[in-house]
């Protein structure tokens, strides 16, 4: 069976979390293992650790504050930040960015939390999973301030236009793409720059339980998404691009084994590739 990883995934505060050992063992079933629990503040952060404790080489997760959260954001929230990460399930420091579409919380104050966040990635070498939406300018501006210090970096959900593609490329992020690109209507033109992603560039993801794929046949009774429609997300992203899709899935599963550090799933005959390898 195909393997997938699912790179972004709400199970902690969010509509999931009451059955998530369920939407945990339908994921497995599917071959979506492990999965990437989100961390989007300290208290989710700290309540992922432990769910992932559960759940171990099975589900991994990030630390970190979301733009929604910021306001949230205090003096020691680093430090606090930096003892979650001693914790072998964290992989990645993050969901951190901004988001001045909704801006849940004060715009300077997203900014000061997504320095803090992209300083201690830094510091700490590890990878960072960013989340931005209508912040383009200042987002890219406060990130390549720091992106060469940063091991690898990931923007997911991506929705933006082919003028921010090319500005994250160029920058050597990662991109993840979601069920987003399944919507004929406000996914059209991000159908159109998929394509464009390299290889060794491209991540796959649900954002769990947001974003369910509109083009699903037959569609789910649930308007919840879950990991496991994460094939039918990679498929259509190889469509897309026009690729077989093992091919693909193969592909983007090595990817993420790669950014997040997590060789130690692989079984011993199965080559990674690396961005050398595949540029």
């Amino acid at each position: 069976m195909p393997q997938y990883i699912d790179i972004a995934v709400n199970l902690i505060g969010c509509a999931l979390e009451k059955n998530a050992d369920e939407v945990i063992q339908r994921a497995m079933i599917q071959g979506v293992s492990p999965l990437i629990v989100i961390g989007g503040d300290i208290e989710q952060s700290t309540d992922a650790i432990t769910l992932c404790q559960r759940y171990p080489n099975q589900l991994f997760c990030t630390a970190g504050t979301h733009p929604h959260h910021a306001s949230e954001w205090l003096p020691d929230s680093t430090e606090k930040i930096k003892r979650l990460t001693l914790a072998k399930q964290v992989v990645a420091i993050g969901e951190c960015g901004l988001d001045y579409n909704r801006d849940f919380s004060p715009r300077p104050m997203q900014r000061k939390a997504f320095e803090d966040q992209l300083a201690l990635a830094a510091e700490l070498q590890m990878p960072v999973l960013m989340h931005e939406r209508d912040a383009h300018e200042d987002f890219f501006a406060i990130l390549r301030e720091y992106r060469s210090s940063l091991p690898a970096a990931l923007l997911h959900c991506f929705t933006g236009n082919k003028q921010s593609l090319q500005a994250y490329l160029d920058l050597d992020l990662h991109i993840g793409i979601t069920g987003w690109v399944c919507d004929e209507r406000r996914g059209a033109e991000l159908a159109e720059l998929v394509p464009n992603i390299p290889d060794n560039r491209i991540l796959i993801e649900t954002d769990s339980p947001y974003l369910l794929p509109r083009s699903m046949r037959p569609k789910p009774k649930s308007s919840k998404n879950e990991p496991q429609y994460l094939p039918y997300i990679a498929e259509y992203i190889a469509n897309l691009r026009g690729q077989p899709a093992e091919a693909f899935v193969t592909q983007v599963y090595h990817n993420s084994i790669d950014f997040f550090g997590l060789q130690h799933l692989q079984p011993p005959h199965i080559q990674v590739c690396t961005a050398d390898e595949t540029s």
